[in-house]
């Protein structure tokens, strides 16, 4: 009775869980195009990379699930090594996503801070010209 049920189930809540993936990775996608697109296909702004980069690791969080969710109704050897190859890859991406994000946002930070450095002292060199004038 109970494998019965989780054999029905589990393949229909995989099938949603990857359905949400993918739907996170296309709403994600469109996003991040029509803000390149307002911008001109600007690439240097490194946020919009970073928001679609999270996006795809949440979508792959989702799919990761799907997978260990299939784990429940394997039933050779043959689907468990396929399915351990399909985690196996998604967890390596997941990984490798999220060291791009975190590399990512560090460099956005970095250059963040240099065109606040540079605009203070914009404005401390424009001050002191500024006070030479005065003084003059």
């Amino acid at each position: 009775m109970l494998e019965h049920l989780i054999s029905t189930l589990v393949p229909n809540i995989a099938h949603v869980l990857e359905l949400i993936g993918v739907f996170i990775i296309v709403f994600s996608a469109l996003i991040a195009f029509v803000k390149y697109a307002l911008r001109f296909f600007n690439f240097s702004d490194e946020t919009v990379k970073i928001e679609f980069s999270q996006a795809l690791a949440m979508a792959l969080e989702f799919k990761l699930g799907a997978e260990i969710l299939k784990t429940l109704v394997i039933r050779t050897i043959d689907e468990l090594i396929i399915l351990a190859s399909i985690v196996v890859l998604r967890a390596a991406l997941t990984l490798i996503i999220h060291w791009e994000i975190e590399s990512d946002s560090k460099r956005a930070n970095h250059f963040k801070e240099m065109k606040f450095a540079n605009k203070i002292k914009q404005v401390i060199e424009k001050n002191s010209h500024e006070d030479e004038n005065h003084e003059n």
